[in-house]
């Protein structure tokens, strides 16, 4: 028997870092881990069938997993169809990111999961808050995914840097329309996670021929982090932001980042308010002009001092201190 099993959906990079991390963290503080990962299902149509076939996953894995003093489920989404109750970690609830016909089933079944669950890991106090009563009557622990800086300062020879990936929701037509106007002489933003083949078929051919664009597709992480360090800014839209991991990345690495305010348990947007609250609202073109024309002194040194809390050494301190006492009853 070990003393924690992770279930995993294996569904984005995220999830599968972040369940990474937890478990290099609690094997740190001394606990036995085991790890399942759901097998991925087919693309559906709907998001009701996407996360139904995704939670038989999860339930199907579970079964077949070794027995544990705990388990924790990795996503509201991964504990919709429990075999056995546990904790639940998620970034997000369907409550927010599940509206309307997205969520009919998944919100009523993920309410009264919340309410099961032995205690809940909610990536930030924003997740936590969005879940709702169900959520806020029951024990919690809030563990960040860790972020750290990737490596030495780089020569920022870049004027702009943004993250496509699903395109739609990353307001990625927003940021090339921005872009389009804001842009001088011979600036250039870079857009990682997405080739521009699927810029041109989901946003179409006027988006793709953004002046001043470089599509770079998909990177390897250590390629993708250089590409930022280079960056002078991150520049982002999202539609809703259920964490902004990679937000977070950008201002450890030292990039001014310029967003809207968008709805969601979105983590990055107090620091980036804190920070430069010109590079925060819905004038993209107003804050890229600022960020890029007169940056704000000391930003990078200021940025790293305020991500403090998602240090892998502050993070291990809430796993060692609080996460293990609480899922082992010690």
């Amino acid at each position: 028997m070990v003393d924690i099993l992770i279930v995993s959906l294996s569904g984005t990079h995220g999830l599968e870092e972040a369940d990474t991390e937890l478990a290099a963290s609690l094997r740190r503080a001394g606990a036995s881990v085991a790890r399942v990962t759901a097998k991925a299902p087919p693309d559906v149509r709907t998001f009701m069938l996407t996360d139904l076939l995704w939670a038989r996953a999860a339930r199907a894995a579970t079964a077949g997993a070794p027995p544990a003093r705990a388990t924790v489920y990795s996503s509201t989404t991964a504990a919709l169809l429990w075999p056995r109750p546990g904790a639940i970690r998620f970034d997000a609830a369907a409550r927010g990111n599940r509206p309307g016909r997205h969520g009919l089933w998944q919100r009523r079944v993920e309410r009264r999961r919340l309410a099961e669950a032995s205690l809940l890991l909610p990536w930030s106090a924003g997740a936590l808050e969005e879940a709702g009563r169900a959520a806020a009557e029951r024990p919690s622990v809030v563990i960040p995914v860790p972020v750290e800086r990737s490596g030495p300062p780089e020569a920022r020879d870049l004027a702009a840097v943004t993250y496509g990936a699903n395109p739609r929701k990353k307001g990625l037509d927003r940021v090339l329309e921005a872009w389009s106007s804001a842009r001088r002489g011979d600036e250039q933003l870079v857009v990682a996670g997405v080739r521009e083949v699927e810029v041109r078929r989901r946003l179409g051919e006027g988006a793709a021929a953004t002046p001043g664009v470089r599509f770079a597709g998909t990177l390897r992480r250590v390629e993708y982090r250089a590409l930022v360090r280079r960056a002078r800014v991150f520049v982002t839209a999202p539609r809703r932001e259920d964490y902004g991991i990679a937000q977070l990345e950008a201002l450890a690495d030292g990039a001014q980042l310029v967003t809207t305010a968008t709805p969601g348990p979105y983590a990055a947007l107090p620091l980036a308010s804190a920070l430069d609250s010109r590079l925060v609202g819905e004038d993209l073109r107003g804050a890229l002009r600022a960020a890029l024309d007169s940056p704000s002194a000391d930003y990078a040194e200021r940025a790293r001092a305020l991500m403090d809390p998602w240090r892998r050494d502050a993070v291990d301190a809430v796993v060692a201190e609080q996460l293990l006492p609480a899922l082992l009853g010690r």
